[in-house]
């Protein structure tokens, strides 16, 4: 009895081969909808126009790819891994510019210390900082900008 049920299960049903026939007849197939759309877009070969960018090139803002660096005001103390930042050379623990450049952060205080500060990194600046309120040609320009 046994046999005869595994015989019967290594042939294809019924259901089988009719959903086998029906697959071999519709591959080659294309539905018309399909076809409609290959059509016209064959017959109408001409070039999008071209739009000219919808800003005006002054109030264009460069990307950060295209920046030597950015730099924002920190006035609250800076705590990273439960140690205040400090100065190394005058002890200030706030009122700080974070600058962001090259792949670096470093904090400069308010008497114009500049030190690295390795514990940051641009994802730390990219989460804080908010919109670019202006672009400058010069370092101390963006500083002066700061209030510094």
């Amino acid at each position: 009895m046994f046999h005869r049920i595994r015989r019967r299960a290594q042939e294809p049903s019924e259901m089988q081969r009719q959903h086998y026939e029906a697959h071999v007849r519709l591959v080659g197939q294309v539905p018309p909808e399909v076809q409609q759309v290959r059509t016209a877009q064959q017959s109408t070969p001409e070039p999008a126009s071209v739009v000219d960018d919808f800003l005006p090139p002054e109030l264009r803002v460069p990307s950060h790819d295209q920046l030597d660096g950015r730099v924002m005001p920190w006035t609250q103390p800076i705590v990273l891994d439960g140690d205040m930042v400090a100065c190394a050379e005058c002890g200030a623990y706030r009122d700080w510019i974070i600058i962001s450049s090259q792949g670096q952060i470093w904090v400069r205080c308010s008497q114009g210390h500049q030190q690295p500060e390795r514990r940051l990194d641009t994802a730390w600046y990219n989460r804080h900082a908010g919109p670019a309120d202006a672009t400058h040609a010069t370092f101390e320009d963006c500083l002066r900008h700061l209030g510094h």
